[in-house]
């Protein structure tokens, strides 16, 4: 009997599943989605509300190393969902970041060798901000400038480290329609935002390949 491969997908909210009641989130329907095939990869959601890339850089290792089920054995793939929150402006819309880029891109280039020295790795890019109504939890403000240069820096760091990235930010607001994707605070994917983020992320070729599915497979389920 084939052992399925396992996927460890770390971030944070959005990995979570936070503003999508209805199934979950992304994460959640891909989860889903792969047990109803057969040897669909086993999929670990491990999103954590708030957490930027210091906090995940600090769980990562441990977190990937307690899901081989098998003993033994690793996670064959790792999939990172991080960023949003660390573009945030404290206190004001030209306060300082919760990470600077120059430290984003820095710690970027530290844990990328370091989680591709266990297992492949996938990086996801960074989804829209409503500005009109910042601030967020009354203190952090987001604006679409900046996570378009984090989500730049995210595609800098996983060049360098040769690892695949799919960009996220210019597709959806290429919709028209992408402003009623966000909950009402302006930052997190509503239901439907979970759901067009899971339909680009189950037809992504590298992710595919790794999980030796077939593409037409992948993207006639639901949800």
């Amino acid at each position: 009997m084939q052992v399925p491969k396992k996927l460890v997908v770390l971030g944070d909210s959005g990995v979570y599943g936070w503003g999508d009641p209805e199934q979950g989130g992304w994460c959640e329907r891909l989860r889903r989605h792969w047990m109803e095939l057969p040897q669909g990869p086993v999929l670990y959601g491990l999103g954590v509300r708030g957490d930027g890339l210091e906090r995940l850089a600090a769980r990562a290792e441990a977190e990937v190393g307690h899901r081989g089920e098998l003993r033994r054995q690793r996670p064959q793939g790792i999939l990172l969902s991080i960023g949003l929150n660390d573009t945030a402006r404290v206190g004001r819309p030209d306060g300082r970041h919760q990470l600077a880029p120059d430290a984003f891109l820095f710690g970027l280039r530290q844990l990328l060798p370091r989680l591709t020295s266990i297992a492949p790795v996938f990086v996801l890019g960074l989804t829209p901000v409503d500005e009109v109504v910042m601030p967020f939890a009354e203190m952090l403000w987001y604006d679409l400038a900046t996570v378009r240069c984090y989500e730049g820096l995210l595609e800098e760091a996983c060049m360098e480290a040769d690892v695949p990235f799919l960009p996220l930010l210019d597709g959806l607001l290429a919709d028209p329609h992408w402003l009623q994707w966000l909950c009402s605070d302006g930052l997190h994917l509503n239901s439907d935002g979970h759901g067009q983020l899971y339909r680009r992320l189950r037809s992504w070729r590298a992710l595919l390949d790794w999980a030796g599915l077939d593409p037409h497979s992948s993207v006639t389920a639901g949800f």
